[in-house]
């Protein structure tokens, strides 16, 4: 019974802290990527280490609480959707914690503000989606998934947001590449790396198809995994929303902010941007 009180707080404040962070990250630059911090300082740390330690929390939380949480079940009395659903999240991890920055060239640094906070949110992600996965309510939603066409969906949905992302973001890696072998990179002084016009594929039409396919991700994953919640009143969303759908409500609303930011960057250091582009959402935002 208390760790179902504070999963279900933890739930409780994974829905309402987002609405009220989010819209501050419009007033504040967060301190990494293109608005890296420009001094030397104890506290600004190496980018690619930081992000592998803060995005590695996260899977280890999750199989963590989801093999030895109290919801935890044998191995045997795992359906074959929970397995399917596990795995998606670590191979997504996979690719975001391992994979994507060892391939990366290089990264600018980062405030270790920024990779505490993004452990933070890290852990209690990992532990929410992992107990979710394996309490009664998971287990009873996906006991007839494979009957049900929104199973499928979700999953058709989330190998397509998955693929997109990585495509994305090899295209920004691909700027790296080329500005590194050019030596144009010059962290000597700024700690900051070249940045050049995306082009291809979503690019052209909005600066972060990289977020736009990882909410396109969660949202088939949420779709898959959790039955919808009860949109009014808020009361009642707030008790029947599981975290899928809070991984992808939280996403949303810290990231926009960060992509909004980031365009209006685009628009000011690059006069030739495409001023046909969207930020984040194609032909709408």
């Amino acid at each position: 019974m208390q760790y179902e009180s504070l999963y279900d707080a933890t739930r409780k404040w994974f829905f309402l802290i987002p609405p009220i962070f989010g819209p501050l990250q419009i007033l504040i630059d967060a301190p990494f990527g293109r608005f890296a911090p420009s001094n030397d300082s104890i506290f600004v740390v190496d980018g690619i280490k930081s992000w592998i330690i803060m995005e590695l929390v996260s899977p280890i939380s999750f199989i963590a609480v989801l093999y030895r949480g109290p919801w935890a079940a044998s191995s045997s009395a795992v359906s074959t959707p929970q397995v399917i659903l596990a795995s998606l999240f670590i191979i997504h991890y996979l690719n975001r914690a391992i994979i994507s920055p060892l391939r990366t060239p290089s990264r600018s640094k980062s405030h270790i503000a920024v990779a505490l906070s993004a452990v933070v949110f890290n852990l209690a992600n990992g532990a929410l989606m992992g107990t979710y996965l394996s309490s009664p309510t998971a287990s009873a939603f996906l006991a007839g998934a494979f009957s049900r066409p929104s199973f499928w969906a979700g999953i058709t949905i989330w190998a397509c947001g998955f693929a997109g992302n990585i495509l994305h973001d090899e295209v920004l890696l691909d700027i790296r590449r080329k500005s590194k072998a050019k030596g144009k990179r010059n962290e000597n002084k700024l700690g900051k790396e070249h940045y050049a016009i995306p082009h291809g594929y979503l690019y052209r039409y909005i600066s972060y198809p990289n977020y736009f396919c990882e909410w396109s991700e969660w949202f088939g994953y949420a779709l898959a995994a959790a039955p919808l919640p009860a949109l009014m009143p808020l009361t009642e969303t707030m008790r029947t929303v599981q975290p899928p759908w809070l991984f992808l409500w939280a996403e949303v609303l810290l990231m926009i902010s960060r992509a909004y930011k980031g365009h209006q960057w685009y628009h000011k250091n690059f006069p030739e941007y495409p001023k046909e582009r969207k930020a984040v959402v194609p032909f709408i935002f």
